[in-house]
């Protein structure tokens, strides 16, 4: 098996230890473009959103991703966030974002495209956008998207017993200071 060719080309990096060989993708983050989510894109958005979701938040159970997929799925085809997704051209989300006036309000990787960049890369582009200071929202119990927003220089500023829906899920309020004009 030529796994050069399967992965398009790129070079792969190896890893042989003795009586195992780990094969490694390169990360494919520079070929991924943010653009404005279309309508032909939710349902792929939604789909991303679920396996983040069951890859991410543990907390969860099972019947409450099934509850919240409805009402992800209308917050998705609403017009009160502004959606963003990370794609190849022409090909389907790996990644999105949602943003309000001066706040990230979701932001999603499909699990096997996390930790290659993507986050960062839509986060920069939330602050392009946006200009000024950024506020986030997290699920306490979300650990590693708290560590991400965190080494991106957010601070906690609040916490929430609930969730917006009144769910027992506490979130933690992040916000971060606009950046220092360049000299």
């Amino acid at each position: 098996m030529n796994l050069r060719k399967l992965l398009g080309g790129r070079p792969v990096l190896e890893c042989r230890a003795p009586g195992r060989k780990i094969v490694m993708k390169p990360s494919t983050v520079t070929d991924l473009q943010i653009r404005p989510a279309r309508p032909e894109d939710r349902e792929g958005m939604l789909t991303l959103w679920e396996r983040s979701v069951r890859a991410t938040h543990h907390f969860l159970a099972a019947s409450d991703v099934v509850a919240l997929r409805p009402l992800v799925a209308e917050e998705l085809a609403g017009d009160t966030v502004d959606w963003w997704v990370l794609a190849r051209s022409g090909g389907a989300p790996s990644g999105f974002m949602g943003l309000g006036q001066d706040s990230v309000e979701a932001l999603f990787i499909d699990p096997d495209h996390q930790r290659q960049g993507g986050g960062r890369r839509l986060m920069a582009h939330a602050q392009r956008l946006l200009g000024g200071s950024l506020a986030v929202d997290v699920n306490e119990q979300n650990e590693a998207a708290l560590g991400f927003y965190q080494s991106l220089g957010f601070a906690v500023i609040g916490r929430s017993p609930l969730d917006a829906g009144g769910r027992p899920y506490p979130i933690l309020h992040l916000q971060r200071p606009a950046p220092a004009p360049p000299r």
